[in-house]
């Protein structure tokens, strides 16, 4: 039974058992107040569901369906979770909505069971019991949370591709783990004001503070995206400037994030990390395409221009301010372990840690890709290189880690490079520093990568 089959039989059982658990719940609900004015809350969708980074919606339905267990039962609960799921994205396929539907209804029932067995109280005995409330309620929320990860855990590892279920429980559902409770309470605190007399005002009080707050987050994260789009297309500007570094960049960010993955850096270092090896040559702009494209040997003019790009990157990104954390790194990664290297001659771990990890990457990526004076040199003799200069060129220590990650998770190299160019007598550029008795360029150097 292929994978696309086993997915189907996965979103029918699934809606089965929402349907069976619909139809209990519709059986013992009560329509009272707090039902009916939360359950159009869940169907406007718009206060819940804000846009938020890269994934279309943020569900909070929990919230409404916490509140709930408090102010009408259980039962009231899973039909308002079953109402929040009609405002998915139009764009869905049917499966998906569908699915989606299903896992709200099995969430809200998992999150109502441990809630009724633990004893959560209702109603004014929310009031007298607040303890019970609190730890009942957040035992619901983590039931919730628990079940929605497992049941995503089963479709990912039916989808080919990105992400994995590891890679979803790693980097989404453990890192949100406690915000996510954290907005739970907020269900309980919905519940004690409409209990203390607050009624209907109570939902504007909870949800339009919520709601301005996720709006300004959203607002931040487009920005965000907005900024990354126009720093890849600087990226692309550059890299059309010259054929032979075309997709460095993008090669340099994939293999700084190997990297940084296998050092254990937290989730946002590991982002930083990846944007500065995205950004690392955004400064070559700058640079004038003569000099880019010059097949022969560089002067010294010539030379300072390309090593100013640096300090040009830095311009660049100076005013980004999400970026604060990467312009060392982009305005370092030239710097060489011994001190030999520019634009401050910065030496050992005085150079930034992301710039000692970009040299190495930018290094491997420019020896093991195709440039106008040379062949692209095999991954692992350019290993090699890197072991030989340890200590003079790069951080022996991340030296020995990209080395042994390279050989556990392999290196694609650059494709579709022209054939180097036979009249040119140069041997090295300014990111082949690292050539054995070759290496060590300074002043006059060949190419200009």
């Amino acid at each position: 039974m292929n994978r696309r089959v086993l997915l189907r039989l996965v979103v029918v059982v699934a809606t089965a058992t929402a349907a069976v658990i619909l139809g209990f719940a519709a059986a013992h609900a009560t329509f009272d107040a707090p039902t009916v004015c939360l359950g159009l809350l869940m169907l406007a969708g718009t206060v819940l569901r804000p846009r938020v980074g890269q994934i279309y919606r943020t569900s909070l339905d929990y919230v409404v369906v916490i509140a709930l267990y408090l102010l009408s039962g259980v039962a009231s609960a899973i039909l308002v979770g079953a109402v929040g799921a009609l405002s998915q994205d139009r764009r869905h396929p049917l499966v998906k909505k569908v699915f989606n539907g299903a896992q709200s209804v099995i969430c809200a029932a998992a999150g109502g069971l441990v809630f009724h067995v633990a004893g959560g109280p209702t109603g004014v005995a929310v009031l007298r019991n607040p303890w019970d409330a609190i730890w009942t309620t957040t035992a619901a929320n983590l039931a919730w949370l628990i079940i929605n990860a497992l049941l995503l855990c089963v479709v990912l590892s039916l989808e080919p591709g990105d992400p994995t279920p590891l890679a979803f429980l790693r980097k989404v559902a453990l890192p949100t783990l406690p915000s996510l409770l954290g907005y739970g309470l907020l269900g309980l605190l919905l519940a004690v004001a409409w209990l203390s007399g607050l009624s209907f005002l109570s939902i504007v009080l909870i949800f339009v503070p919520l709601y301005v707050s996720r709006w300004a987050l959203t607002q931040y994260e487009a920005e965000r995206r907005a900024q990354a789009a126009t720093m890849r297309a600087f990226i692309q500007v550059i890299e059309t400037k010259d054929l032979y570094t075309r997709g460095h960049s993008e090669r340099v960010s994939e293999g700084v994030g190997m990297l940084g993955r296998q050092l254990g850096l937290a989730d946002d270092r590991q982002t930083a990390l990846e944007h500065a090896g995205l950004l690392h040559d955004v400064g070559k702009v700058g640079v004038p395409t003569s000099i880019i494209q010059k097949s022969g040997r560089l002067d010294d003019s010539e030379m300072d221009a390309i090593r100013l790009h640096p300090a040009r990157g830095v311009e660049l990104i100076g005013n980004i301010p999400f970026l604060e954390e990467v312009k060392s790194a982009v305005l370092h990664h030239h710097e060489k372990y011994d001190g030999s290297g520019y634009p401050a001659g910065l030496s050992g771990e005085n150079i930034p840690y992301f710039a000692r990890i970009i040299g190495i990457v930018d290094a491997f990526d420019s020896l093991t890709s195709t440039r106008s004076y040379r062949p692209a040199r095999g991954v692992e003799e350019t290993l090699a290189i890197l072991v030989q200069d340890r200590f003079s060129h790069f951080d022996p220590r991340l030296v020995d880690a990209f080395v042994e990650v390279i050989r556990k998770d392999g290196w694609t190299t650059a494709a579709d490079q022209p054939a180097p160019d036979g009249t040119v007598l140069a041997t090295i550029d300014h990111d082949d520093l690292s050539l054995g008795s070759g290496g060590g360029a300074s002043g006059s150097a060949a190419g200009p990568d």
